[in-house]
C-alpha cells in the first residue's frame, strides 16, 4: 500500500538532485587562462552538460579533440596564442627588464605590452567579423539553442557573440579587455583600492593615493589605446552607434571572479560577482615514484619547487646560472621545471624536469617553498596548500599578484632586473628559515578552505542558476547604463549647488534691499 507513495517520493528526490543537462557555448582565452577554464568545462561535462568550445586555428593549449567538449575551429588567429610569436615577445620583455628598472626601461616595457595587446585585439575583431558575416555559422549557433555563453572577458569574443545571439552571459574572470575585473563592474574607491600595477596596498599615504590616481588615469589611457580603435567601429557596426562596447561587458549576468579575500584586499563588490578563487585547486595525489624517491631523499630539510608557469620556457642564461649556483648552496632538494640549456653550475641537489605535477608537489608534506613567477593559478595553489613563495615576477599581472602576497607576509620578491646569486639566495633563505612566512601562509590556507561550499561547486551552482532562470538580470545594477556624471551624481551635486547659490544670492539681495529700505528712508527723513 505504501509502495506507490515511496516511488513518488523517490522520483521527487531524484528530480531535485538531477542536474539539468544544458548546452553551453564556451569562448576561452588561450594559454594559462585555458588551464583554469578547462577545469570548469570538464566539471560541467561531468554534470551532464553539453559543451561546445570555439577556438581559433592559431592555438597553443586548446585542443581540437576532447572527450569533454566538441569544438568549432575558426580559421583565424584572434584570441589564440602562437607559441613562437609569444616566446619571442616574452624574450623581448625579459631583455627590456634586464636593461634596468629605470623610467625609460619601464616605458619601453609598457609600450611593448601595449603593442602586443593592440595587435591581439585587432586579430580578435577580424575573427569576430568573419564569424558575424558567416550567415551559415551564425544560423548554426541559433539552431543549437545554447543556454548560455561562458567566456573569459580578457578576450571580447564571447561577450560580442553572446549579445549577438541574445544569450545569457557568464564570465570566468580576473581581467577584462580594459583591466582588472572589479574596476569594470564594482565601485572602486581609489582612496583604498589599489590600481593593479601601482604596487600599492589598501593602506595608502597621501603621496601613495596621488600615485594611485595618476596610475589609474594612465591605465585608462593605455587600455583605451589598446581597445577603442578596434572595438568601437565593430560595436557601432553590429550593435548600433549608441552602444559602447564596455556596456556589453558590464551587462554580463554572473562574474565568476577568480580570486577571493585571502588573495584580494577588502573592497566593495556587486550582487552578481561570485568569488571562486582557487576553484582549480584540489588535494594532492601521490607523486611519480622517481620524483617521490628524490623528495624523500631530502630528509628533514625538505624540498623547494621552482616553476615559472605555462608561458615561460626558460630564463636568460646568466639568471639561470645564478639561480642554479644559489640552489647548490642549500641543503634542501630542489625540483626545477626547466627547459633549454642545463646550467653549468647545477648542484647535485637539483632535479631538472620538463614538466612537474605542480599541485601534487605543492601538497607534499616535504615541500618548504615555492619559487614562482606569480601567475594567479600558481599563487592560489600555494595558498591552498600553505606553501610560502619566493617571487620572480616576469610580466603582466605577476608583480601585482606577488605584491599582494608580500603585503600579507607570505612572499619575498626578487627583481629580475637586479637578481643575482646573493640576492636570490638571501630571499630563499628568508622564506625557508623565517617562521613568519610559513605561519602566515598556513593561516591563509585555513581561511581559504573554511567555506560552506567549495569554489568549484559555487561556480557550478551559479552557471546552472543562469541556465535554469535564463539569466540573472535581477542581480545586475543599473550602474552600467549610466553616464559617468549620472553615476557619480555630478548633475545632482551641480543642481544642489546651484540651488544653494541661488538661495544665497536671494538672501544677499533681500538683506541689501531691506538695509537700503531702512537706512535710506531714515537718511531721507533726517534731511
Amino acid at each position: 500500500m505504501h509502495q506507490p507513495a515511496l516511488i513518488t517520493v523517490t522520483v521527487l528526490l531524484f528530480s531535485l538532485t538531477t542536474v539539468y543537462g544544458g548546452k553551453v557555448l564556451v569562448l576561452p582565452l588561450d594559454g594559462s587562462h585555458w588551464v583554469n577554464m578547462k577545469v570548469i568545462v570538464e566539471e560541467l561535462h561531468s554534470r551532464g552538460h553539453s559543451i561546445t568550445v570555439i577556438r581559433p586555428s592559431a592555438n597553443w593549449y586548446i585542443k581540437e579533440k576532447s572527450p569533454h567538449y566538441s569544438c568549432i575551429t575558426i580559421p583565424a588567429s584572434g584570441g589564440g596564442i602562437d607559441e613562437k610569436i609569444f616566446s619571442s615577445f616574452v624574450t623581448r620583455l625579459l631583455q627590456i627588464q634586464r636593461e634596468g628598472g629605470g623610467f625609460w626601461s619601464r616605458m619601453s616595457l609598457e609600450l611593448e605590452v601595449v603593442k602586443q595587446f593592440s595587435e591581439s585585439n585587432r586579430d580578435l575583431i577580424e575573427m569576430m567579423t568573419m564569424i558575424f558575416e558567416d550567415a551559415e555559422l551564425m544560423q548554426s549557433f541559433h539552431d543549437a539553442n545554447y543556454d548560455l555563453v561562458l567566456t573569459d572577458p580578457a578576450t571580447g569574443a564571447g561577450t560580442l557573440l553572446a549579445h549577438r545571439l541574445g544569450l545569457p552571459l557568464v564570465f570566468n574572470v580576473r581581467w577584462t579587455i580594459q583591466g582588472e575585473g572589479h574596476f569594470a563592474i564594482a565601485p572602486s574607491p581609489l582612496s583604498y583600492v589599489p590600481v593593479p600595477g601601482a604596487m600599492l596596498t589598501d593602506k595608502m599615504t597621501f603621496q601613495e593615493r596621488v600615485i594611485n590616481v595618476l596610475f589609474y588615469l594612465f591605465t585608462k589611457v593605455q587600455t583605451a589605446y589598446i581597445t577603442d580603435p578596434h572595438y568601437i567601429p565593430f560595436v557601432h557596426r553590429y550593435f548600433g552607434p549608441d552602444v559602447h562596447f564596455m556596456s556589453l561587458f558590464q551587462a554580463a549576468d554572473i562574474w565568476l571572479m577568480r580570486n577571493d579575500f585571502t588573495f584580494e584586499f577588502p573592497r566593495p563588490t556587486m550582487p552578481n560577482v561570485v568569488y571562486v578563487g582557487g576553484f582549480q585547486c584540489k588535494p594532492s595525489k601521490p607523486l611519480p615514484q622517481d620524483m617521490e624517491d628524490f623528495v624523500q631523499s631530502s630528509g628533514d630539510h625538505g624540498v623547494i619547487m621552482m616553476s615559472l608557469g605555462t608561458l615561460v620556457g626558460q630564463l636568460p642564461e646568466d639568471i639561470a646560472e645564478d639561480i642554479a649556483t644559489a640552489f647548490a648552496q642549500l641543503p634542501q632538494r630542489v625540483v626545477w621545471r626547466h627547459t633549454g640549456k642545463r646550467p653549468a653550475s647545477l648542484g647535485n641537489n637539483t632535479l631538472l624536469v620538463d614538466w612537474l605535477p605542480q599541485n601534487d608537489l605543492l601538497g607534499h608534506p616535504k615541500t618548504r617553498a615555492f619559487v614562482a613567477h606569480g601567475g594567479t593559478n600558481g599563487v592560489q595553489e600555494a595558498i591552498y596548500h600553505g606553501v610560502p613563495i619566493v617571487g620572480l615576477p616576469l610580466m603582466f599581472d605577476q608583480q601585482d599578484n606577488l605584491n599582494r602576497m608580500r603585503a600579507k607576509g607570505v612572499a619575498k620578491i626578487v627583481d629580475i632586473a637586479t637578481v643575482d646569486r646573493e640576492i636570490f639566495l638571501e630571499a630563499v633563505k628568508a622564506v625557508l628559515y623565517e617562521p613568519s612566512y610559513r605561519e602566515a601562509m598556513q593561516r591563509l590556507s585555513r581561511l581559504h578552505r573554511d567555506q560552506p561550499m567549495k569554489p568549484l561547486d559555487r561556480a557550478m551552482f551559479w552557471i546552472e542558476f543562469v541556465m535554469r532562470n535564463k539569466g540573472a538580470a535581477h542581480l545586475r545594477t543599473e550602474s552600467y547604463k549610466m553616464s559617468w556624471f549620472t553615476y557619480h551624481s555630478v548633475d545632482v551635486i551641480a543642481t544642489l549647488l546651484a540651488i544653494v547659490l541661488l538661495i544665497i544670492l536671494v538672501i544677499t539681495f533681500a538683506v541689501r534691499f531691506l538695509w537700503c529700505m531702512v537706512f535710506c528712508r531714515r537718511k531721507v527723513k533726517h534731511e
